[in-house]
């Protein structure tokens, strides 16, 4: 038998470039952690008490409602769904609880349950559209936000303003447990969830699946239709639970609760990497844009900065994501 020929420079597999090994290492993860890296810099800089485990904590209370409506938006968007009424349903779910507590006249855990209960009719809502009908998630949840937020106004006539609520349920919002803020014990429980749900359980995998074919999906034996209804009931429920956060919170419930939220909620998942066009993303990833957007509010408001450039560079940033996950996709 003839010797195999030997392996010489031109024959040798090649050698990934300097340009091509940065490339794998520019994931979306790693550019969050040098964009925290630079606001941590620059806002100790500028800002005043910055650095400080109060602020921290602030951040932390702040940050729970859009860290809740994101974590249910990381398997909708992962399905190559969006949805666009979370923040409507957030403040109907809000005023909701208002309404049964002082206006019915009902106890607390009736207006808690009343609360929840509209979120997840919203999600369900959703969920008939969109799985059962297989209409537009786009469209859909576009028409059910004005409808959530109309009800919400026509409940409160556009100027009621519920509060004096008990200081049971303040403690929600207000209070500690173990020295973290209460409602960040609510976070941390629902990273739990999601995390098992998108990374440990088969239903993630299908999710991604779902993402990246719907038909393929469907041809593999995958429930398509449950599991697209299942992810809009859980952003649908967040939403429920996020409005209570915010009603405990600030101490009132108002029919514009939760407006802009789901812009930074989308921000923050597409921030951490899960794709636009569904098929890829991760939960860590999202709470990585969490911090980054919670950080970027907090240091600019530090920085005695007008609050209007927080929305200005929230939406830049979404703009750069979106366009950096076309770009991936088609790498």
């Amino acid at each position: 038998m003839p010797d195999p020929a030997p392996v010489t420079a031109s024959t040798a597999a090649p050698r990934p470039s300097a340009a091509g090994r940065a490339a794998r290492l520019a994931t979306p993860e790693m550019v969050l952690v040098a964009l925290l890296i630079g606001e941590l810099v620059w806002f100790s800089a500028a800002g005043t008490n910055f650095l400080t485990l109060d602020n921290g904590l602030e951040m932390l209370r702040a940050s729970t409602e859009v860290g809740l409506l994101a974590l249910a938006l990381t398997p909708v968007i992962l399905t190559g769904g969006i949805d666009l009424s979370c923040g409507a349903l957030l403040g109907l779910s809000a005023v909701v609880f208002g309404a049964i507590w002082r206006d019915a006249g009902h106890s607390l855990p009736v207006a808690i349950a009343a609360a929840l209960g509209v979120g997840l009719l919203g999600g369900a809502i959703n969920a008939w559209m969109v799985a059962g009908f297989g209409r537009p998630a786009l469209i859909v949840t576009l028409g059910t936000a004005s409808l959530f937020r109309g009800l919400a106004e026509g409940l409160t006539g556009g100027a009621v303003n519920y509060s004096g609520f008990p200081s049971a349920f303040l403690h929600l919002g207000q209070g500690r447990i173990l020295g973290l803020p209460t409602q960040a014990w609510v976070l941390i429980a629902s990273v739990a969830v999601m995390a098992v749900l998108v990374h440990a359980a088969t239903i993630g995998r299908g999710l991604r699946a779902i993402g990246y074919a719907p038909e393929g999906a469907r041809f593999a034996g995958i429930p398509v239709g449950r599991r697209l209804a299942l992810v809009y009931l859980l952003s649908g429920a967040a939403a429920g639970i996020a409005g209570l956060v915010y009603a405990a919170r600030l101490g009132q419930a108002r029919a514009d609760a939760g407006t802009g939220f789901e812009l930074s909620a989308i921000t923050a998942v597409v921030l951490g990497g899960t794709s636009i066009f569904g098929g890829r993303g991760s939960v860590w990833g999202t709470m990585l844009g969490l911090v980054a957007l919670g950080v970027l509010t907090n240091g600019l408001r530090l920085a005695d900065q007008p609050a209007e450039l927080a929305g200005v560079l929230t939406g830049i940033l979404l703009i750069v994501a979106i366009g950096v996950g076309a770009r991936r996709g088609r790498a």
